[in-house]
C-alpha cells in the first residue's frame, strides 16, 4: 500500500521561470536514466524477490517509494519553471533571433498537451517507456543494473546542475545528486554482499561443466592493434576466482563457413540457384 504525503521529500523552487530550462529538466524525470525509470526498475525488482533475505526487497521498496518522491519534486520544479512564461509572437520570431531561439528550445507541448506541466518524456519529447527498466529476478543482476541507472542519473543531474544559475533549481539537483550518491553506494554494499555469497558471475547457479571453459577466461583480439592486452583482463587470476585469463592476438575462427539448405517452394523465396547472370542484366544488344 502506498500512502501520499503532501510535502514533497525537499524543495522545488526556482527563482524565476525558465521555460528552455523546463525541458531540459525533463531528462531526468521521463529520460531512459531518469526518475521514472528507477521508481519502476526498483518497484518491480522489489515485489519480484521470491524468498530470500526480506533486508534486500525492503532495500528495493525502500528506493522505489523515495524515487517516487523525486517524481514529484521534479514535476513540481517543472511547473513552476513554466509559470507566468510569455507568450512568444510567432511574426516577431522570425524577425528576432533571439526571440527564435527561446520559441526553439521549448517544448510547445508543455503549453498545448499538459497546460504548463510536467509531462512524462525526455528532454527532446520522446515518450517514457516501460522498456527502460530492467527487473530479471535475480538480485546481483539487478543491483548491477541499479548501479549503473544510479551513476547515469548522477551524471546527467551534475550536468544540469552545471547548465543553470538559478539558486533554485540547483538547491533541489544538489539534493538529487546527494541521494545519486546515496543510492550508488548502497547497490555497491549490495553488490559485494552478494558477490561473496555467490561469486561474481551471474547467474552463479548454471553448472560450469556444461560451459565451454576453454574459452571462459579468454580475451580475443578483434580490433586492430593489441592495446587491450595491456589490461588486468588479459592476465593473472580471473575476477571469479576459478580460472586464470589468456589473451588470443590471432584468433581462428572455430566454426565453418555456413551453408544454409534451400527454402521450401512454398515461401517463394528468392531461387538464387537457378537465377541466370543474363537474367539479370541481360545484353543490351541482345533483342
Amino acid at each position: 500500500m502506498f500512502y501520499h504525503v503532501k510535502e514533497l521529500q525537499y524543495r522545488a523552487k526556482p527563482d524565476r521561470p525558465n521555460p528552455v530550462y523546463a525541458k531540459k529538466l525533463q531528462e531526468i524525470l521521463g529520460g531512459q536514466y531518469g526518475e521514472i525509470s528507477v521508481a519502476m526498475q526498483y518497484l518491480f525488482q522489489g515485489w519480484n524477490v521470491r524468498g530470500g533475505d526480506n533486508k534486500y526487497r525492503d532495500l528495493l521498496m525502500d528506493t522505489g517509494a523515495e524515487e517516487l518522491a523525486h517524481i514529484e519534486m521534479l514535476a513540481t520544479m517543472i511547473a513552476r519553471l513554466l509559470e507566468n512564461t510569455p507568450e512568444v509572437d510567432l511574426d516577431q520570431a522570425v524577425s528576432d533571433p533571439v526571440v527564435a531561439a527561446i520559441l526553439g528550445g521549448t517544448n510547445p507541448q508543455h503549453a498545448i498537451v499538459s497546460g504548463a506541466g510536467a509531462m512524462p518524456v525526455d528532454s527532446v519529447g520522446n515518450r517514457w517507456t516501460a522498456s527502460y527498466i530492467g527487473a530479471s529476478g535475480n538480485l546481483l543482476a539487478d543491483m548491477r543494473a541499479n548501479l549503473t541507472a544510479e551513476s547515469m542519473g548522477r551524471l546527467q543531474a551534475v550536468r544540469l546542475y552545471e547548465e543553470t544559475d538559478d539558486r533554485g533549481v540547483k538547491d533541489m539537483l544538489s539534493w538529487l545528486i546527494a541521494r545519486d550518491t546515496m543510492h550508488q553506494n548502497q547497490w555497491l554494499a549490495a553488490i559485494a554482499e552478494l558477490e561473496a555469497k555467490e561469486n561474481v558471475v551471474v547467474p552463479s547457479t548454471f553448472p560450469r561443466e556444461l560451459e565451454k571453459q576453454e574459452v571462459s577466461y579468454t580475451l580475443f583480439n578483434y580490433s586492430a592493434g593489441n592495446e587491450s592486452a595491456k589490461g588486468r583482463w588479459a592476465y593473472g587470476p580471473s575476477m571469479d576466482g576459478c580460472g586464470v585469463f589468456n589473451y588470443v592476438e590471432n584468433p581462428v575462427p572455430f566454426g565453418k563457413k555456413p551453408k544454409l539448405k534451400p527454402a521450401p517452394k512454398w515461401l517463394h523465396d528468392t531461387p538464387l540457384n537457378v537465377i541466370r547472370t543474363s537474367d539479370v542484366h541481360p545484353d543490351p544488344d541482345t533483342k
